[in-house]
């Protein structure tokens, strides 16, 4: 017997819970979003700023499938900058400071405008299972019950959260937020395998007590280039942020007071990020470097909060103030929250389908820092793909909703989720995709749009807007590969091309070294006729075609493997040829496909061979 019943019930408002909502109820499920304080929806806990390298490439695919964070950033976006912009299109990365209140104000008012969901305050103790073990709602803190036809659970750092400041532990999800301990018992009594993993952030600035003249300023994009794909113009005043660095006297207070770090203490049991570690960490480990720089952040127009990114600490808080102190422009910095670790349990995500369900537990999704990764980004991509497949389980949907890692950044972070699992927080990284030159930031649209359309998660506006645009871009490379010119019209034209008398096309002469681009326009009137962003899709294909050629076989290949699936209660220990250790890696990581088989670690080209024999001689197995 349940109070009410819901299609999808959503636990958790952070950017994993807000996306997983929002795309649920875009696909026609009836939602619930459940989260502790309603005022807190779509809040940046860490760092006010979204994308990056790699991060950057997963805000624009979550925008391609119509989700929230692009649009939220771009209305709340007051620094923008393209990194890596003399490098290749393929490892640009688009980013975003925010109003950390506009950016809070902005999800909210996407969640309120969204038909079919439903907001509620108060947290989730338990889950329902029915007497098959799946499960069929939650129980809320008052005792209510909550039917679903599937549940997404995004706890963030809550579960049995603990704040680490010197040697003074605070039970917590964040700063002012009591952790989740009634669904962390729960995840543990079904017997799902789980860890602990730790993050931290650093202390907060007041801008006022800066000396902002003694430092390099740090302008953003001049015009700033939004994130979503949707968005004209971006309309907020934009500020300028400011390097400052540490030196040999901040490593020296740090060094005398390491003893004292709660890392370093002893006190925290879960390992932290790899990529983000915190100051402590980076005069351990980098012992030879004699500085560290520090991006001073503003954290919104009208606050004097300034996010030095760069020294997230679990110090003391008067370790800290002398720390600070020893940096130029901040030897009078007044700090308003000191920083801190913060300490949460995860489930190993090798206990996920790639759909983010639970093997264990049908209806039941993680998506988030619950499954071991960091940051907003990774975050808001799980939610999306989580919410979407929890829409589709509760709607009677026969399909699963799966990015391979040939499509999207997304689904090279589940892969690898779901088939490594994690040993510390997870953070997406360019260098982690083999077709990184084909899954680049500008074109996730032309990727993942209309797979979004056929799922039912993309509106009628992008839906419209973007065909019209794909056609462009469509025209434009079949007419820059059918028309070309003579090696003697290149260099009447000043284009410099060896004279061996084959004709190039516009996507070959966009490529080579030599065109300056108002010699290429001279010879080719139609390139100065196309859209901006047609053009710039144009140049970025011509710039890898020989790659992305030799790519595409590549990814054939693989799609290939990828369609032969396995059957999900295939015993590997009936599996001829296959060793005690190859029959104890399968049945751990349990991949879906012979694919994903192959990235399981330690898996060799042998035992993939002899599971592929033994795939053809069952009738159950079959390409997808």
């Amino acid at each position: 017997m349940f109070d009410k019943t819901y299609d999808v019930v959503v636990v958790g408002g952070g950017h994993a819970g807000t996306e997983a909502a929002a795309v649920a109820a875009r696909c026609g499920a009836r939602t619930l979003l459940l989260t502790h304080k309603l005022e807190t929806l779509g809040e940046m806990s860490c760092n006010p700023a979204i994308g990056g390298v790699g991060k950057g490439h997963l805000v624009r695919e979550i925008d391609a499938l119509d989700g929230l964070m692009a649009r939220a950033a771009d209305a709340a976006g007051i620094h923008f900058k393209l990194l890596n912009r003399s490098k290749g299109p393929a490892v640009r990365g688009p980013r975003a400071q925010a109003d950390r209140k506009l950016y809070r104000q902005a999800v909210q008012a996407l969640l309120r405008a969204q038909p079919g969901l439903d907001l509620l305050a108060g947290s989730a103790e338990d889950i329902v299972l029915d007497a098959t073990g799946r499960c069929t709602g939650v129980v809320t803190a008052a005792g209510e019950r909550i039917g679903a036809g599937a549940v997404v659970i995004t706890t963030g750092t809550f579960l049995r959260g603990v704040i680490h400041l010197g040697e003074e532990r605070t039970p917590a999800g964040r700063v002012g937020e009591a952790p989740s301990i009634g669904l962390a018992d729960t995840l543990r009594r079904l017997g799902l395998p789980m860890a602990r993993l730790k993050t931290g952030t650093p202390p907060r600035l007041d801008g006022r007590t800066i000396d902002w003249a003694a430092l390099e300023p740090q302008p953003g994009d001049d015009p700033p280039e939004p994130l979503s794909w949707l968005t004209e113009r971006i309309a907020n005043r934009q500020v300028a942020c400011a390097i400052t660095e540490t030196n040999e006297a901040t490593h020296a207070v740090i060094r005398a007071n390491l003893h004292r770090s709660a890392v370093y203490g002893g006190r925290i049991e879960g390992v932290g990020p790899r990529y983000c570690p915190s100051i402590e960490d980076k005069v351990v480990r980098f012992a030879d470097k004699g500085r560290h720089q520090i991006f001073l952040e503003p954290e919104g127009l009208d606050d004097d909060t300034i996010y030095p990114n760069g020294i997230s600490t679990s110090l003391p808080a008067e370790v800290q103030a002398a720390l600070i102190a020893t940096m130029p422009g901040l030897a009078k910095a007044v700090i308003l929250r000191p920083g801190y670790a913060i300490e949460y349990d995860h489930v190993d995500p090798r206990a996920l389908r790639p759909t983010l369900e639970l093997r264990a537990c049908p209806g039941l999704f993680l998506a988030g820092q619950i499954n071991g990764t960091t940051g907003y980004e990774e975050a808001g991509a799980q939610g999306l793909m989580a919410g979407l497949n929890a829409a589709a389980l509760a709607g009677g949907g026969a399909a699963d909703r799966v990015l391979t890692r040939a499509e999207a950044y997304t689904g090279v972070m589940l892969d690898d989720l779901v088939l490594q699992g994690v040993s510390e927080p997870y953070r997406m990284l360019t260098a982690r995709s083999e077709h990184r030159l084909a899954l680049r930031a500008d074109n996730a649209g032309l990727r993942l749009t209309e797979k979004g359309i056929a799922w039912g998660c993309v509106g009628s506006a992008r839906a419209t807007a973007f065909r019209a645009f794909g056609q462009a871009v469509a025209e434009a490379l079949a007419w820059a590969r059918s028309e070309a010119a003579t090696p003697a019209q290149f260099t009447a034209a000043g284009v410099a091309v060896n004279q061996d008398g084959r004709r190039r096309n516009v996507l070959e002469a966009l490529a080579l070294p030599t065109a300056l681009p108002q010699a290429l326009d001279a010879m080719f009137p139609r390139l100065r006729s196309l859209a901006p962003a047609v053009r710039t899709q144009l140049e970025a294909e011509a710039l890898y075609a020989p790659y992305l050629e030799r790519q595409a076989a590549e990814m054939r290949a693989l799609a290939r493997e990828e369609r032969i699936s396995i059957p999900s209660g295939l015993d590997f220990a009936g599996v001829a040829g296959l060793s005690t250790e190859m029959r104890q890696r399968l049945a751990a990581a349990r991949p879906a496909t012979l694919g994903g088989a192959g990235r399981v670690p330690g898996v060799t080209p042998a035992a993939l061979a002899a599971l592929a024999v033994h795939l053809r001689r069952q009738p159950e197995a079959c390409s997808t």
